[in-house]
């Protein structure tokens, strides 16, 4: 080529670069004189449109490409269960029919919280999830369902939750303690003021940082989002919310939408020693850790463990390397007793006791309150993860509450969990056809 054959071209040349990358934001590169407390850490696109990215994990620690390899279930459990007629696959491709906004911007980073026993702060870690091109119309505050290895972390991977991007939402989803930059810690699983309040804390943290990058979404109030240990923190982030948190500014909730929630931890550790059978072995050793842990309990782990487990779990959970699928094939078995010490099978005895204190402290049904937001909660009847009961507890305390419950036989906890996906979707469809009625 002659150059001045190349010197007319470069114009053409560079004005096909702007438009390329006219809607690319680098957020990293972004400098503000404001002082924020959300910053960047990394940024990439994920193009849905080629389906969702294979580093994504379902609620038992596999990943989506076992959805090609059994259609009829989705969990590694070996008990007998009712099934879906609708499959995982058949869900998984309905989920991405909807919405045009393909290309997915995840930005992860870190943002200020504090530990509520102590009162010390603490530098945590999350991802924030917005439509590529255009402002969102509004922000889903997702709490993720339980993880165990720190690949499973929302800002190491893609959450599932992220499908919701195609129909022009934002996500804000956080590590929660223990995970991402704190995969060092212990996480305190289940306990729910100290996991609601670091929740709470990454939504305000990050909507001061949408402001300053000049992506707010276009309407103020948001949804809350999640999925079992999830479902169990978005209520108690409701909680929050509604009766005790101090918020720097007036926080605007329209809807929360939760599914096979733990809501009532003390009768679902109940259950698996009444019936001998664990449908989730790595629950147990999670729970025992998290309440012992999370509540400076009195109560040595290795009296409630057995010693084969107790000595794996710096190994197996600790270390944050193996999903819950590949501990719980580690554990390999689902009767209790093999798991628990005598001790602790036997519920009147003093450690026991102080155990369900602090899972009754924990359990979100145990609370003097009723929601005042609108809730859509759904359960499998099915579900040998998340008892059914916890469902059926919801439903007994929280009569007089603005509830929309869908309890069905809809297959294992995780053919749910895609279900659930699928039924947020739907329903966040049919809001914005009647929103559009009244403008």
């Amino acid at each position: 080529m002659n150059t001045r054959l190349l010197l007319l071209l470069i114009p053409f040349m560079l004005i096909a670069c702007q438009f390329r990358n006219e809607d690319y934001i680098d957020f990293a590169a972004i400098e503000t004189a404001q002082n924020l407390d959300f910053r960047v850490a990394s940024q990439r696109e994920t193009n849905l449109a080629e389906g969702i990215p294979e580093d994504c994990y379902l609620p038992d620690g596999t990943t989506l490409s076992t959805l090609t390899t059994d259609t009829n279930d989705t969990t590694r459990h070996s008990a007998p269960r009712q099934t879906s007629s609708t499959t995982g696959t058949h869900i998984y491709q309905e989920l991405l029919k909807w919405g045009s906004q393909n290309i997915v911007t995840e930005i992860a980073g870190t943002y200020t919280s504090i530990n509520t026993t102590t009162g010390e702060p603490l530098r945590l870690s999350g991802k924030v999830m917005l439509p590529k091109g255009r402002r969102p119309k509004r922000l889903i505050l997702v709490s993720h369902y339980t993880v165990c290895s720190d690949a499973e972390s929302p800002s190491n991977c893609f959450s599932i939750e992220g499908i919701l991007v195609k129909s022009g939402y934002g996500l804000i989803i956080p590590d929660y303690w223990g995970y991402g930059i704190t995969a060092d810690a212990v996480h305190p699983y289940l306990v729910m003021e100290q996991t609601a309040r670091n929740v709470l804390d990454m939504y305000f943290s990050v909507r001061e940082w949408l402001k300053a990058v000049n992506q707010s979404p276009e309407k103020d109030d948001i949804y809350l989002m999640g999925y079992s240990q999830g479902a169990a923190t978005t209520m108690a982030v409701e909680y929050l919310a509604e009766t005790q948190y101090i918020m720097p500014e007036n926080l605007s909730i329209r809807r929360v939408f939760v599914g096979g929630g733990p809501y009532d931890i003390k009768s679902t550790y109940e259950n698996y020693v009444n019936t001998d059978q664990v449908g989730y072995p790595v629950a147990i050793p999670l729970v025992l850790q998290g309440m012992i842990n999370g509540n400076r309990l009195n109560v040595r782990l290795e009296d409630m463990m057995q010693p084969w487990l107790c000595n794996k779990m710096d190994e197996w959970i600790n270390s944050k390397r193996y999903t819950s699928a590949q501990i719980n094939d580690l554990i390999n078995t689902h009767t209790t007793h093999n798991i628990l010490t005598r001790e602790a099978m036997e519920q009147t005895s003093d450690n026991v006791a102080e155990l369900y204190k602090a899972m009754t402290v924990n359990s979100i049904i145990s609370y003097n309150w009723t929601p005042a937001t609108s809730i859509y909660m759904m359960h499998s009847i099915d579900d040998q993860t998340v008892s059914f009961l916890n469902a059926t507890a919801a439903q007994s305390k929280w009569q007089r509450a603005n509830i929309q419950y869908n309890f069905g036989h809809y297959g294992s906890h995780t053919q749910c969990a895609l279900r659930f996906i699928y039924s947020v979707q739907s329903l966040l469809k049919e809001e914005e056809k009647e929103m559009k009625q009244y403008e």
